[in-house]
């Protein structure tokens, strides 16, 4: 079995499409014999213009010959609550949600106070997007383990078994799990946390190398006791975000 598991894409269509070439390029010449995987880590929306485009490549141009996983990010469980109940709107917006906005084509209206303008926004949001991305969304799993690899958005925490783990921990853990030198039962394969470089540690890898903020979107690949990366990159970022370099 090789294992291809992609970070944060946040909206970088552009860096996924490279990425997704490079990865067929990989494998041209893999065994008959071998199976293959793909599994995205989550954060498929948000901060970069083209988080419908993105999520459009997943459904309709899937790689071909792969098990594809696709999990949920923090991101897109509060594209899915604002969607379906209308909660979180201002903060998922602070976040990056504007330009998920965007790339969907809805726009804030004029006129009326902030409360009446999210609302409106909201319904043409649930009337814009496509049904087909809704149920991509909702379907979309926390965890998925194969062999001594466990792979999940945040991380976990280290204080409970992966049977107790909550939705939450799974999605927004951070300085707990990071910090932590447990064995966990399993190598934790991860993004949410963004470094410049592939975080490798005996019970944790972070791919999350920043495709918004540091333009490079990082695929790990597993294969026996072998791990490698491969990387796609861009020159300037497609967000027109003033951003820091690498954020909090």
């Amino acid at each position: 079995m090789r294992i291809y598991a992609i970070g944060d894409i946040h909206g970088r269509f552009d860096l996924l499409r490279q990425l997704h070439q490079a990865i067929r390029a990989d494998c041209a010449d893999v065994s008959p014999l071998t199976t293959l995987q793909v599994v995205y880590l989550g954060d498929y929306v948000d901060r970069g213009w083209q988080s419908r485009e993105v999520i459009d490549l997943l459904i309709e141009q899937p790689l071909r010959g792969f098990f594809a996983v696709h999990l949920l990010g923090n991101h897109d469980r509060q594209l899915l609550e604002f969607l379906q109940h209308g909660t979180g709107g201002p903060q998922w917006l602070r976040y990056g949600g504007d330009a998920t906005i965007c790339s969907y084509g809805v726009r804030m209206t004029d006129g009326g106070g902030a409360a009446k303008r999210l609302t409106v926004m909201r319904d043409e949001l649930v009337r814009t997007v496509p049904q087909q991305h809704v149920r991509f969304l909702q379907q979309l799993p926390l965890m998925h383990q194969v062999g001594d690899y466990l792979f999940v958005h945040a991380g976990i925490d280290p204080e409970k078994p992966l049977a107790e783990q909550t939705e939450r921990d799974l999605l927004w853990i951070r300085d707990e799990f990071l910090e932590s030198d447990n064995h966990f039962g399993a190598v934790v394969v991860h993004g949410h946390t963004t470094t410049r470089e592939p975080d490798v540690r005996s019970n944790r890898i972070g791919i999350d190398t920043g495709a918004c903020y540091g333009n490079r979107l990082t695929c790990l690949v597993l294969e026996g006791q072998q791990k490698r990366f491969l990387t796609a990159t861009a020159a300037r970022p497609s967000s027109g975000f003033a951003v820091p370099d690498f954020p909090v």
